[in-house]
């Protein structure tokens, strides 16, 4: 493809000889002539001058010196865009393997593409361009919508609700019951049924081994357009807004609620029952034990805002300092007071 049909359907400034054949997309590092690649992030821009890449996405006023240069409001965004022009993901045609068990009461659109030893149980419900890769299982009576992805070995279960273009990742379990358990008088744990269910809105993607729990009662509910990373846990009853990021590792106990556009950063944990405001940001390992009101970066265990955190974690670096002359100080006392007239 030339460098100027890509600016073309990038809707983006060419800078440069647009006849440049382009034939992928590549990293700063290690792009080779024909490919595109970009820089979005200020620490990358020294690797212009060195990159052999044909052609570099940047934003207005970045010098890319005599690099060919596609001009962007947004590079991170527009070479994502870019990707799909070169790489197509595999297309499943619509079938059902012979290994696949699926019961007689369910329901599947049409287009629907059923894999190896997937099992689809009683009373469920999928909508039309389905794909369940590979031991795929849905329990009964889930209710499942339009072009649902399902990789190898991800779970539904039963009665839980998902809109359209959901996308479960390998692994990934929706619905697994909550981690509810009642103290018997014998100080033994009695289980709690999980009488609940959870819910999934229209472009959710869940990716690997990551769950979200069933509620003990009522639902635990996922957001329009929320991606859970890998290896995450949504408690029962916990409610996640629209368009939430919450990234590898995050922990959410029971009845958290999570407002839209939030961003959970790595290993960032929040304790069960409390309420955090739209738009708010954590930090990677933020530990989150209060209602958090929105809008506002936070860091640090116990959380913080960020400016009050640099100030304490500051502080805390030179606490090793502190000790020492205080040491100091309290043994200047001793010697004086042991030299003191009685």
């Amino acid at each position: 493809m030339k460098l100027f049909e890509v600016a073309e359907h990038l809707n983006c400034k060419l800078e440069g000889d647009g006849e440049i054949e382009i034939i992928g997309v590549a990293g700063i590092d290690e792009a080779q002539p024909g490919h595109l690649t970009f820089v979005s992030n200020p620490r990358y821009g020294a690797a212009l001058k060195t990159t052999r890449a044909s052609a570099v996405l940047v934003s207005a006023g970045v010098d890319t010196g005599a690099a060919v240069a596609l001009r962007s409001a947004d590079p991170y965004l527009d070479f994502s865009r870019a990707i799909d022009l070169f790489h197509q993901t595999p297309r499943y045609e619509p079938e059902v393997h012979p290994t696949a068990v699926i019961s007689t009461s369910a329901q599947i659109g049409v287009g629907a593409h059923i894999g190896p030893y997937c099992f689809i149980d009683e009373d469920v419900v999928i909508g039309a361009n389905a794909v369940l890769h590979s031991f795929v299982t849905i329990y009964r009576a889930a209710r499942i919508g339009q072009r649902f992805f399902a990789h190898s070995h991800s779970c539904v279960r039963e009665n839980c609700q998902l809109g359209d273009r959901v996308i479960l990742q390998n692994g990934v379990v929706i619905g697994g019951d909550g981690f509810g358990y009642a103290r018997e008088a014998d100080g033994g744990w009695r289980k709690t049924q999980q009488a609940g269910i959870t819910v999934l809105e229209d472009d959710v993607e869940v990716q690997a081994n990551s769950a979200v729990d069933r509620a003990t009662i009522g639902e635990t509910r996922i957001g329009r357009g929320t991606k859970i990373d890998d290896l995450v846990v949504v408690g029962h009853a916990s409610k996640v807004g629209e368009d939430t990021l919450l990234c590898g590792q995050v922990g959410l106990a029971g009845s958290t609620r999570v407002g839209n556009r939030c961003i959970l950063a790595g290993q960032s944990g929040a304790g069960g029952h409390l309420t955090i405001g739209d738009g708010a940001v954590f930090a990677a390992q933020s530990g989150i034990h209060n209602d958090m009101p929105g809008n506002t970066v936070y860091s640090g265990t116990p959380a913080l805002e960020m400016n009050k955190w640099l100030k304490v974690i500051t502080v805390f670096t030179h606490l090793a300092d502190v000790n020492k002359n205080v040491r100091e100080l309290q043994a200047q006392v001793a010697r004086l007071q042991k030299s003191a007239p009685k």
